[in-house]
């Protein structure tokens, strides 16, 4: 009788909800309209080539492999391809040890691997993903290579985080088989795989990298092409918005304290010296360019790598990393931090300001919730549901949570909206309510649900 009393009581809460929810939700991203109810047969994608066996390189590498997919991995020189497959081999140890790869399949996994210097073993390939550091005119020649070298029927993927796809294929006349293919770090564990789709990319195309996908055990999720897609652009405030705080006078290690508190796996300052400096300093003049004045301009991560912090990588970043010990906060930060403040000049007279845990949960994740109500405006995700699974999946959002939109209606998108405009008239543009946001504080609606026909017809004609 007890039992039955207690499951009558969770299986109304809003934790089963979400988690019902989120379920639901990550068996819905694999049907899209125009492409999965076409009656298309998707084709055996048999042989893959990897162009840079860098930490995503190798680590998707690692993820075709698993699932005995053969794969040309392409360097530029003998010492970066020796480094390129070595770290495949760690990996597939990796996942030996964790109990998830039997030995048998680790040496045929090895075996499915051949190292390139040149695009000759390019000939026969069904796709190939390019995972090269995010300098465009680097992309746009290794594209115009390919096109020239790979089979017709050849997939033309790039694993780029944030770069728009018809830039990089600008210079190819291929523009039918181009597709995004944006795994996250490390790409042989991180469940989620991005698929971004132009308006010219083939239903096929699409087709066959969602197959892929299921075949390396991934989660696909299709979106569209925009400056850093669906995950990395609705998160791009997140990181933000804790360097905003930063700059009013906050600890940032109590920033991390209440966002790890909250759910999320760690904070965004441990999260930065996980992923390196180097990521967050390419992608900076890309951000500010597409997001205007509601991009927050820090020069906090700069900073930090001209005082030889790198993150992780080095053992020096926010916190000091030492082998077999869990990351300490280095109090040496401080020092960067104190000239950071001076320069960003943003403390109201120069004092820092007082806030709640509560402020600090929901200016880091409101403005989060904002971008993404913009990403659904556009049409970048198909349903909010899939934005759900991409932010529990990509960015380790709390699965009870329901993923961000469905925890951004258990909130309310008038308070959410209150919230924004409040400090939108006291710090400025970077908290300014979305339209979406402000129509669907206005309505009562829920951010989730779906426009009406004569929203989406108004939307249409704009």
């Amino acid at each position: 009788m007890q039992e039955a009393k207690v499951f009558k009581e969770l299986v109304v809460s809003t934790t089963s909800r979400a988690l019902v929810h989120a379920f639901f939700a990550q068996r819905s991203t694999t049907k899209v309209p125009g492409v999965t109810d076409i009656q298309l047969k998707p084709r055996n994608i048999r042989k893959v080539a990897v162009i840079g066996g860098g930490l995503m390189g190798s680590g998707i590498a690692t993820a075709l492999l698993v699932g005995n997919i053969s794969v040309v991995l392409k360097e530029v020189n003998p010492q970066f391809l020796q480094r390129g497959q070595k770290t495949i081999a760690g990996n597939l140890e990796g996942l030996v040890k964790r109990g998830s790869l039997t030995k048998d399949k680790m040496s045929k996994a090895i075996s499915l691997l051949k190292g390139a210097l040149d695009y000759s073993d390019f000939k026969d390939v069904d796709m190939v993903i390019e995972a090269v550091i995010e300098k465009v005119p680097l992309k746009q020649s290794i594209f115009a290579d390919i096109e020239k070298i790979c089979p017709p029927h050849c997939i033309l993927a790039t694993n780029t985080s944030t770069i728009d796809l018809n830039v990089i294929g600008e210079k190819t006349n291929s523009q039918d088989r181009i597709i995004g293919a944006h795994f996250f770090s490390p790409a042989h564990i991180m469940p989620l795989l991005e698929i971004v789709r132009t308006e010219k990319t083939s239903p096929q195309a699409i087709l066959d990298l969602i197959t892929v996908g299921k075949i390396i055990r991934k989660v696909p999720v299709v979106v569209g092409n925009c400056t850093g897609f669906a995950v990395n652009r609705t998160f791009f405030p997140y990181t933000q918005g804790a360097q905003l705080l930063v700059s009013l006078g906050i600890d940032l290690f109590r920033i991390d304290r209440i966002i790890s508190n909250f759910g999320m796996p760690m904070g965004p300052f441990q999260l930065q010296d996980l992923a390196g400096y180097g990521v967050a300093l390419a992608v900076k003049d890309i951000y500010a360019a597409a997001f205007g004045t509601r991009n927050f301009n820090s020069v906090l991560v700069d900073l930090m790598a001209e005082t030889g912090r790198q993150g992780k990588s080095n053992g020096k970043g926010y916190y000091l990393y030492e082998k077999g010990a869990k990351p300490k906060p280095d109090p040496n930060v401080q020092l960067v931090i104190d000239e950071y403040r001076k320069q960003a000049k943003t403390m109201p007279a120069g004092k820092p300001v007082t806030l709640s845990d509560q402020d600090i949960l929901e200016m880091v994740f409101f403005p989060v919730v904002n971008e993404a109500c913009r990403v659904m405006d556009e049409n970048v995700v198909i349903r909010a549901a899939d934005l759900d699974i991409a932010s529990v999946l990509g960015m380790g959002f709390p699965k009870y949570r329901g993923g961000l939109v469905f925890w951004a209606d258990t909130v309310g998108a008038s308070y959410i909206h209150s919230k924004l405009s409040k400090w939108a008239e006291a710090y400025g543009d970077f908290f300014k309510p979305s339209s979406y946001l402000e129509e669907r504080a206005k309505s009562g609606r829920p951010l989730a649900a779906p426009r009406t026909a004569h929203q989406a017809s108004t939307r249409s004609r704009m």
